[in-house]
């Protein structure tokens, strides 16, 4: 092939890909638009049930949209739908991988069980923990949840000493670790 013709086919392919990639992230973003404004009007109406299923809509138009994932959340939450919760976001990890608050979000609906789902919790806050180690909530419910658990002690105020240095971003969960430590005798 002719050095000319070699750099015509190159160029034409480099430019396909270029006008493809921009096709898509304007789509992305058409639906990011789409999903934004089904959620804003859900918010706003007064039928939660059309107010679910419209935020159901959002997610299926762009599945990586958090405020939708968010009130899907606090809907279910509000309705001690915890199953639900978790549902909600397990769906959104699948999609923001990274995203700290959502671990956070299905540990919290883990424990807010009758009886709590302590050891389907702790993996949710270790991930949380892992992606934001400075997260004093996440080392305090890792911590507390050690701390019921036999042989555990030591990891337990060691999460536990953590979050309790962290009052300056997050005061009451360096309160609520400060007390867990005196009542272990630990602080």
């Amino acid at each position: 092939m002719q050095p000319r013709a070699y750099f015509r086919k190159v160029l034409t392919a480099a430019l396909v890909l270029a006008l493809t990639s921009a096709g898509i992230a304007s789509a992305q973003e058409t639906n990011s638009a789409k999903a934004s404004a089904l959620v804003n009007t859900a918010i706003n109406m007064t039928d939660s049930a059309q107010a679910v299923k419209l935020l159901w809509q959002a997610i299926q138009i762009d599945p990586g949209f958090p405020d939708a994932y968010l009130y899907l959340g606090l809907y279910y939450n509000s309705r001690s739908d915890f199953a639900n919760v978790v549902k909600v976001y397990k769906q959104l990890i699948q999609y923001q991988p990274n995203n700290s608050t959502a671990y956070l979000n299905i540990g919290e609906a883990y424990m807010s069980f009758s009886p709590p789902k302590i050891n389907h919790a702790l993996p949710y806050y270790r991930k949380a923990y892992q992606l934001d180690p400075r997260s004093a909530f996440a080392a305090l419910r890792i911590g507390e949840i050690l701390a019921q658990q036999p042989g555990n002690r030591d990891e337990a105020i060691k999460y536990l000493k953590q979050a309790s240095a962290g009052a300056a971003n997050s005061p009451d969960a360096a309160a609520e670790a400060q007390k867990v430590l005196r009542q272990m005798g630990a602080s």
